[in-house]
């Protein structure tokens, strides 16, 4: 048996039951995206700094505008009056899902991963603006993500397409769905499916920093199964977070998972967004290179290789042209350990922040390195290259890998011929 023998049923239509992640900033790349939706899956994009990728895939200059006009607070902590421009955040945010969906061609669908916590100083209309836009734009499915979302589905439930896109979202425990669906049903509008992300999920986690390991997704995704049993809720649910193989798919699909969410393994995939060296890096890592900490300022732990250039960051905030992380207020931890460390520095001494990092700028440059727990065993998913490197398999490959695999086997790629 595998994956090919089940099949989600989703808004009346049919998907290979195989969801990529949303791996922001630009990891899941529209090319990522579309390489799932043309074989029948679901691909996510990801709107983390939406402006900046929009700056780079389109030669636009929202960033630079931005920090232009509030330049005169470049040097000073206060980052209250640092916001962005609804109307901008708006064209940004369609002409990236529509240059994606534009492109469609299979019978998969193209979802977005949308953060919570990508607060902007103005955390619920960012929040709205963000979702009403990628519904204009076309988007396939809503995936809310990085924190509660209490009051998400209030904030879009005007809009013409809310009870026609699909909506999702990510829970890391029961009592969290619980608190969600109470919202929910007010609106009487349930999510439309529910990914429960385990401990070894890449990026941000919902455990604490020191308990993480204590928790499995196996016994999580099979209490939420058990409460919407009990509820006599009929929503599919998908774990996510260290399903390897297809096999492991498989043995989710048993107990009753509608679909996975995967997406280590593609983050070395050609289509990915990560530079090819980084995606070395990757390759190479071993199990001690993985740690859990409280480097973003989001007051999530986070999962990534010990290497991560972003880990040794001295640099001053860039709220002025990014600022995504700012809370309500101008506030975000970065700014604070930021400017104690200068105010203690002493002459001479090098400047060095080691509680926070500056996540905006660290994923616009590809230096956060997040991951999931089973990276190390990337190597065993590709060929050792005749100069040392390592091949970078196509995301079809995997894809496919992940359908039609049996026994916890991985077919490695037809190698290249350098």
């Amino acid at each position: 048996m595998n994956v090919d023998n089940f099949r989600l049923q989703l808004g009346g239509k049919e998907y290979v039951p195989i969801i990529i992640g949303g791996m922001g900033v630009n990891i899941s790349t529209t090319e990522l995206a579309l390489a799932a939706e043309k074989l029948g899956g679901i691909g996510h994009i990801s709107d983390a700094l939406v402006t900046y990728v929009c700056d780079r895939k389109f030669n636009t200059t929202f960033v630079n505008r931005k920090r232009k006009k509030y330049v005169q607070y470049t040097n000073s902590p206060d980052k209250a009056a640092v916001l962005f421009d609804l109307e901008e955040i708006a064209e940004a945010q369609k002409m990236y899902i529509g240059h994606t969906i534009s492109q469609k061609t299979g019978k998969g669908a193209i979802f977005l991963n949308c953060m919570e916590k990508l607060t902007m100083n103005n955390s619920s209309e960012t929040l709205k603006v963000r979702l009403c836009a990628a519904m204009d734009a076309g988007i396939d499915g809503l995936t809310l993500a990085a924190g509660l979302n209490l009051r998400t589905l209030e904030l879009i439930q005007t809009h013409p397409r809310f009870r026609e896109v699909q909506i999702g979202i990510i829970i890391s425990s029961v009592r969290a769905l619980s608190i969600f669906l109470k919202r929910a049903v007010r609106l009487n509008r349930l999510p439309d499916y529910i990914i429960v992300e385990g401990p070894l999920a890449g990026g941000h986690l919902g455990f604490g920093p020191d308990d993480w390991h204590t928790f499995d997704l196996k016994t999580i995704f099979t209490e939420v199964l058990d409460f919407l049993k009990k509820e006599k809720l009929n929503i599919p649910v998908i774990p996510a977070g260290g399903i390897f193989t297809g096999s492991d798919a498989v043995e989710y699909f048993k107990m009753g998972a509608s679909a996975v969410q995967v997406a280590t393994r593609f983050t070395i995939s050609k289509e990915a967004g990560l530079p090819s060296e980084v995606k070395q890096h990757y390759i190479n890592a071993i199990k001690e290179d993985i740690v859990v900490n409280m480097a973003s300022t989001s007051g999530y732990p986070m999962r990534m290789l010990i290497q991560s250039p972003t880990l040794r960051y001295a640099i001053k905030p860039n709220c002025e042209g990014l600022g995504y992380l700012l809370e309500n207020g101008g506030k975000c931890t970065y700014i604070d350990a930021y400017y104690n460390a200068v105010a203690a520095r002493k002459q001479g001494e090098p400047l060095a922040i080691k509680v926070k990092t500056c996540l905006c700028t660290g994923m616009a440059n590809y230096d956060c390195w997040t991951c999931g727990q089973t990276t190390y065993r990337l190597k065993d998913t590709t060929n050792r290259l005749a100069n040392g490197k390592w091949q970078l398999p196509k995301a079809a490959d995997i894809f496919c890998d992940y359908q039609f695999s049996t026994d916890h086997t991985i077919r490695l790629p037809e190698p290249e011929v350098t």
